[in-house]
This record gives structure tokens, sequence and C-alpha cells, in this order.
């Protein structure tokens, strides 16, 4: 039963990961149709001489979601960068152990992450504070739900979200891999991904 529960606990880690990876695959596209368009229509208004002033603001935080949404990604697909001067000329076998080092420095990256993020963004001292901002910013200094964006004046803990839905995908994505790396589950190919053998450099 334990043997069977591991199993059981190693799939579903990996198809979090999968399901994951097909959403922010939705994502990824989403905020690029989103991000043309508000390039488009900043060049349209400011050559017709009526910009709009909150277009700039918002391509910029969209491309900030891109980015984090796609290094999301790019963990699960393997084509996060590596400096391959030292394990290339390493054994097969070597070179196995240091993909399972690099992988397992990636999940704690993540874990530390989502530990940093809770701390930063403290869900429970905002509860306390009858998820009153001010008062939690009287009491901690921490003014993060008390600011506002520049010209869209939407709260910048909304925008803020980013990192810590990163640090978490970002560690269920370098769990499956290790989980892969470690050989305990089959290496599932990406679906939605059309990738080559040359496009992975981890």
């Amino acid at each position: 039963m334990p043997a069977t529960r591991a199993l059981s606990l190693r799939r579903t880690i990996v198809r979090m990961s999968n399901a994951l990876l097909a959403f922010e695959r939705l994502a990824l596209m989403g905020l690029m149709y989103l991000l043309t368009g508000l390039i488009l229509v900043n060049v349209v208004t400011r050559y017709a001489r009526f910009p709009i002033y909150w277009i700039d603001e918002s391509a910029v935080y969209c491309v900030v979601w891109l980015t984090f949404v796609g290094a999301s990604a790019m963990t699960r697909l393997r084509l996060d960068f590596a400096v391959t001067m030292l394990t290339e000329r390493l054994s097969p076998q070597h070179q196995k152990v240091a993909k399972v080092i690099s992988t397992s420095l990636v999940v704690v990256f993540g874990v530390a992450l989502t530990i940093t993020c809770v701390l930063w963004m403290d869900p429970v001292g905002l509860a306390r504070a009858g998820f009153d901002g001010r008062k939690l910013a009287a009491e901690t200094f921490n003014f993060l739900y008390t600011e506002h964006t520049q010209t869209l004046n939407w709260p910048t803990w909304v925008l803020y979200l980013t990192l810590p839905i990163f640090a978490v995908s970002m560690t269920v994505h370098g769990l499956a891999n290790l989980l892969e790396d470690l050989q305990l589950v089959p290496r599932t190919p990406p679906k939605g991904f059309q990738l080559s053998e040359l496009d992975g450099v981890n």
C-alpha cells in the first residue's frame, strides 16, 4: 500500500504540472494577444494625437506577467538556461547526477521563493487586521495593500500576485521534472508545444 500511494502521489504531481502547463499555454497566448493589442492601440492613438495615458502602464504589467508565466512554462519544458561547459565533459552517469542536482536546486529555489512571498504578502497578518490594509501597514509597516498603480489606479498587490503564482507553479514543475530525472515516473512529452531536440538547453 505505501508503494502504491507513493506512485499515486508522483503521478498526481505530474498531472498537476501538465494541467498547469496547459493553462499557462492559454495564458501566454492571451497575454501575447493583449500586449499586441495594447501596442497597436497606443501607436494609433498617438498618431491620431489622442493618446490613452494608461496604455503604457498596462503594457508594462502585461510584459511582467508574460515574463513570469513564460518562465514557469519554460521550467517544465526544460528550456531554462544552463551552462554546460562542465557537464558536457562528464560521463553520461555523472551528467544524470548533475541534472538531478540542478533540478533539485530549482525546487529549492521555488520553495524558498514561495516562503518569501508568504512572508512578504503576510496573508495571516492581513486576516488578523480584518483585511484592512491600512491597519496592517500601521502595525507592520507593510504598505503593499495600501498602494495603487499610477495611471490604472489598481491595487498593486493584485499585480504582484504573479510572484507567488510563479513560485508555486515553478515548484510544481520542478518536482515533476525531478521525478522524471530520477526515473520514478515516465517522461511525458508536453502537449501543445512543438519542440525539437535542439530546443532544450537543460
